[in-house]
């Protein structure tokens, strides 16, 4: 099945999705309560069979958070990708570990770093902090005691690299 016939397939049975742009796997970004049936087809329908969770993560917009999911189709040879939007202190998702037992360290991750609480999770509890850990150190309002702010664009780069300067997001090297 090629990109365009995924594509068409998976509207015919979810139609109205929003699909990413430019990703290099087709990505579609769904509502929330659309997530467990659009995963039970995903996994379920023979035409597709994506058996493999490759990947979950989240994204922190500042706004809002995406949760990103990534499968594979070993059988059909194909990749898919989509997310979830969830908003709030304390975001929720369900958990599609009954449908990938593989989600469930990518699902304690997230949460640990991320604060995304899944529903459902066997066992939703920290991976890689300490159990007495304060806050999700990847959400972009994280503080810690000992976290140094980032310099600005313009501010020199002397401690590792005294012959470069940061301008917008590429060092740019001085002759």
């Amino acid at each position: 099945m090629t990109h365009e016939e995924l594509q068409k397939y998976v509207l015919n049975q979810f139609p109205g999705l929003e699909i990413v742009p430019l990703a290099y796997d087709l990505t579609f970004i769904l509502p929330l309560e659309k997530l467990i049936p659009f995963c039970e087809f995903l996994k379920n329908d023979e035409k597709l069979f994506f058996e493999n969770l490759m990947c979950l993560t989240a994204v922190d917009n500042l706004d809002s958070l995406d949760v990103v999911y990534h499968l594979c189709s070993y059988k059909n040879k194909h990749r898919i990708a989509f997310k979830v939007r969830v908003t709030g202190e304390n975001p929720e998702v369900q958990s599609v570990t009954h449908l990938w037992p593989g989600a469930n360290w990518h699902e304690r991750e997230t949460y640990d770093l991320l604060g995304i609480k899944f529903i459902g999770h066997p066992d939703l509890r920290r991976i890689l902090l300490a159990d007495d850990w304060e806050g999700h150190p990847l959400r972009k309002n994280y503080t810690h005691w000992n976290l140094v702010p980032l310099p600005d664009d313009k501010t020199p780069v002397s401690k590792d690299y005294p012959d470069t300067l940061i301008q917008g997001t590429m060092p740019q090297f001085k002759k």
